[in-house]
């Protein structure tokens, strides 16, 4: 290189900030266009591409947790003209089916019944009102229906007794003691029972008393008998018969030449000593009692009641248990004989309560085979009164009800359908499949079956036939009173945000019976208007639509002649042109008629 050529050229630098061409500065002979992308590749497509990664997640995360919102943008812009000005106008969109469910959306559908919604004014009263009695309807869907186990059976009338239980003690039978005293004064020179607790047999001898009374008395007897002197011979042998001489030993007396001169006590019964009082040697004034005797063959239980079941009790049980034959029955059991029940009869119920316990004493006598049952021991008793023996059933009138009431039968739903609320008491009736009304109702106490399943009396608000819910009605009753709006998506219960774009539709796993669900809401027509439905069949308006699917048929007249649609909101439609309405029923009919 020439010398020329080396002082043309630009100074070299050593400084690396002029050098380095990957700094912050572009490269020197770049025109202004050149520069420009090259800044732009800089800084955009050289060092920040590791941020692009991070930058799409942040975009994802914010779609997903504003996607409410999203929606609610992109249904205001979407949206037509008209059905904003419709909208707003007071329009709102309803089912049909289920009233409760309302919606400001067009678009959507029923989440009960995935049918279109019907338009109609905000205001306009189109709920079914509930039947007098009636709190609440509710609406389950077939996936709610298994997953909550709700069961329904008919209400029918039931062999019930009111079964009441109370512990008690076993006593002694009054009316089976007896006391066996001196009648006469002497010496007791023979003990023939001589232990406590013996049993001995109606005559078994008892002790032999030596008494000179009645060896005076042995002596006139003889002598009236040898002079013949027929009145002093009676008076003579009416003493000793009162002295416990049977006739038997007064015939030995006069027939002996030696008559025996020791009083032969007898047991007066059959039984065992619970008590004795004398001993060999001893003697004895009239009157000193001897010995105590007791029948166990039947014994007292005395038992508590509380206060609180006084009334299911006659008032006037006075009769004893041997002479009342239709007397109240009841079961005992002994923690002695814990598998063997012993049964008897009410035979006594005190008038007085206890003031320190509140419960009135009542007595049973109880047959006690093998004298299982032992005086002293405690038992556990259990009354069962007789639906016909309670002062609620008193007033029941002639019909049905009578004659099963006199059978032991009351209409009863069981302890499983009654939701208690404190202030009145609600079953859930099944007016169709997967609708349920809860009905106010009036019960009776509760009472229990053969089984031991318990019951409850229906005094009002139910008939006999009347499909109840008797498994998971407080399910029903928790879902719709705590989660109202869940109620509105899943039950149709109330109804729930008016807005409709946070609605998640869940779809049954289990399909509805519509074959039910038809005959249910035929059912509750008329018999005439019944056939006539079951002869149309089908809506004339939503012609797809089986009479029955939406509910109760609607029964319309156009120029005279009844017309029944699937439901209210088909009303303006039939109503627009009667003639063309008719027409199409009568395809209907003639297809049918076909088939």
């Amino acid at each position: 290189m020439s010398q020329r050529d080396q002082q043309n050229q630009p100074p070299v630098h050593d400084d690396p900030k002029t050098t380095d061409e990957g700094g912050l500065r572009a490269p020197p002979g770049l025109s202004f266009w050149r520069k420009v992308w090259w800044w732009f590749d800089f800084v955009i497509l050289v060092n920040l591409a590791r941020l692009r990664f991070i930058a799409v997640l942040v975009a994802i995360g914010i779609v997903i947790t504003q996607w409410d919102l999203l929606l609610a943008y992109y249904d205001r812009w979407m949206r037509p003209t008209g059905v904003e000005a419709a909208a707003g106008g007071g329009f709102e969109w309803f089912c049909p089916m289920h009233p409760t469910v309302v919606r400001d959306n067009p678009r959507e559908k029923c989440p009960i019944c995935f049918m279109p919604l019907s338009k109609r004014r905000k205001g306009e009263a189109s709920e079914e009102p509930l039947p007098a009695g009636a709190v609440n309807r509710v609406q389950l869907s077939p996936y709610r229906v298994v997953l909550a186990g709700v069961q329904t059976r008919p209400v029918d009338y039931e062999a019930l007794s009111k079964s009441i239980v109370a512990a008690g003690y076993v006593e002694f039978n009054e009316r089976g003691q007896k006391n066996v005293s001196a009648r006469v004064r002497g010496r007791i020179d023979k003990l023939f029972i001589n232990e406590t607790g013996q049993l001995v047999a109606a005559g078994d001898p008892l002790a032999s008393l030596y008494s000179p009374e009645l060896l005076v008395t042995v002596q006139n007897l003889r002598d009236a008998k040898q002079t013949k002197n027929a009145k002093n011979e009676q008076s003579a042998r009416k003493r000793l018969e009162l002295l416990g001489i049977d006739d038997y030993q007064i015939g030995e007396i006069l027939t002996s030449e030696n008559p025996d001169t020791h009083l032969t006590i007898r047991s007066p019964m059959s039984g065992h000593v619970i008590k004795k009082y004398v001993r060999e040697g001893q003697y004895v004034e009239e009157g000193t009692p001897l010995y105590d005797l007791a029948d166990l063959s039947t014994v007292w239980i005395q038992a508590q009641v509380y206060e609180d079941d006084i009334e299911f009790l006659p008032f006037d049980q006075r009769a004893r248990a041997s002479d009342a034959a239709d007397g109240l029955a009841v079961t005992a059991t002994t923690r002695s004989f814990p598998e063997e029940p012993f049964h008897g009869k009410l035979a006594f119920v005190y008038p007085h309560v206890d003031q320190d316990t509140r419960t009135v004493m009542v007595r049973f006598e109880v047959n006690n085979p093998a004298h299982k049952l032992r005086p002293g021991t405690t038992a556990t008793v259990a009354l069962e009164v007789p639906p016909k023996m309670l002062p609620i059933f008193a007033n029941v009138k002639e019909g049905e009800a009578k004659r099963m009431l006199e059978q032991g039968r009351v209409l009863a739903v069981p302890e499983s359908s009654v939701i208690e609320t404190g202030s009145q008491s609600i079953v859930y009736r099944e007016e169709s499949p997967g609708v349920l009304l809860g009905v106010r109702v009036k019960l009776g106490p509760r009472m229990n079956n053969s089984d031991g399943v318990s019951f409850y009396p229906v005094l009002e608000g139910l008939v006999a036939g009347e499909g109840v819910v008797v498994g998971g009605a407080f399910l029903v009753d928790a879902e719709t009173r705590l989660n109202p709006a869940a109620g509105s998506i899943y039950f149709g219960g109330s109804g729930g945000a008016k807005s409709g774009g946070g609605v998640t539709t869940v779809r049954p796993s289990t399909p509805n019976d519509e074959q039910a669900k038809i005959i249910a809401a035929l059912a509750k027509l008329m018999p005439e208007d019944r056939k006539l439905a079951e002869a149309q069949r089908y809506c004339p308006v939503l012609q797809q639509n089986q009479l029955g699917t939406m509910g109760t048929p609607v029964k319309l007249t156009l120029e005279g002649q009844p017309v029944f649609l699937c439901c209210n909101g088909c009303k303006d439609d039939a109503l627009a042109d009667p003639q063309a309405t008719l027409a199409k029923v009568a395809r209907l009919k003639a297809t049918q008629k076909q088939r």
